[in-house]
């Protein structure tokens, strides 16, 4: 049950990180506050700041919603029998930590230039993993 509290605490300011991209991508705020001479700003603003049309940091903000209310879920009292809970929550942060793996990969290779917001997004979304995988393995121990 912690496993869940600290992931839904991860995921919230996931959430936060993800709404504060999205809003600077859609010219609602002010230049970011990144400190690294411009670097957020060109990925952000560069070619691949966009999927499909779509900002690539309202990806993160659907993902680490679902994540957060999953983990919200999950601490309900009734919640924390059988390992649904924590299935959806890996298969999630899973999904998330190979999205980022992409970004990271055009980071490097395409843009040159690494978003300091992005690797805390970054950081967060594989601890998520870690701590999700971490309940799965519990629940697989006491045999639920």
């Amino acid at each position: 049950m912690k496993h869940r509290q600290a992931i839904a605490v991860m995921a919230l300011l996931g959430l936060l990180l993800s709404v504060y991209l999205t809003l600077f991508k859609l010219g609602m705020i002010g230049p970011l506050r990144c400190g690294d001479g411009g670097s957020c700003e060109r990925v952000q603003l560069g070619p691949w700041g966009d999927l499909f049309g779509v900002p690539v940091a309202l990806y993160g903000v659907v993902g680490y919603l679902a994540i957060l209310i999953v983990a919200l879920v999950g601490v309900q009292r009734g919640a924390e029998a059988g390992p649904g809970i924590d299935k959806w929550l890996a298969l999630l942060a899973g999904a998330g930590v190979t999205f980022t793996a992409y970004l990271k990969y055009l980071e490097f290779f395409r843009i040159h230039a690494v978003c300091r917001w992005c690797v805390v997004s970054a950081v967060l979304i594989t601890a998520i993993l870690v701590a999700a995988v971490m309940g799965l393995r519990k629940g697989a121990a006491k045999g639920g």
